[in-house]
């Protein structure tokens, strides 16, 4: 029996699938089928999957992204924590900055989280000392309610505070940038 050239390729293109596989530590995968998956295949495996793991399918928030209004007297940037991760409780580091006006307000009374999916949330707490001229801590947002996790299918979120130096201050994050 006489080996073509075509024939060697195919042996050696084997050989080396063979020894990739073996050496990774994923098993092999069977060839992709040749036709796409429709939108209702995608979505029908999507639904099969545990809501964290669709929630992982989805692009990460942006952490680390600071957000920053200067209206009036006073600027505030606002820098979210744990976007990705947040189990127990949303959490934002804000910092406050202002040669005229006091910074002793408790910020979690003028603070409310709302999302694209309609959670509006009022901020459990304000970790930050009172007073002065320039004012950092951490404020923080319930991560559920009794009817669910409130970044869950979150596709954009709005940080509002009301009433410090300026009427309303509107800071807005998106997933995946």
């Amino acid at each position: 029996m006489k080996i073509t050239r075509i024939h060697f390729l195919l042996f050696l293109t084997s050989l080396l699938s063979l020894t990739l596989a073996a050496c990774s530590d994923k098993p092999a995968q069977p060839a992709a089928a040749s036709e796409p998956q429709t939108s209702a295949a995608v979505a029908a495996s999507n639904s099969d999957k545990p809501a964290r793991q669709r929630e992982a399918d989805q692009p990460y928030w942006v952490e680390g992204q600071p957000k920053l209004d200067e209206q009036g007297a006073v600027s505030v940037e606002i820098t979210p924590l744990n976007l990705n991760n947040a189990w127990e409780s949303i959490d934002f580091q804000v910092a406050m900055n202002t040669h005229s006006v006091g910074l002793s307000m408790d910020l979690a009374s003028l603070a409310t989280l709302t999302t694209d999916t309609g959670y509006s949330i009022q901020a459990s707490s304000w970790d930050a000392p009172s007073g002065g001229h320039h004012v950092r801590g951490k404020l923080s947002f319930p991560a559920s309610t009794e009817t669910g996790s409130v970044l869950d299918g979150a596709e954009k979120i709005t940080l509002t505070l009301t009433n410090v130096d300026a009427p309303e201050r509107v800071f807005v994050w998106e997933r995946g940038g």
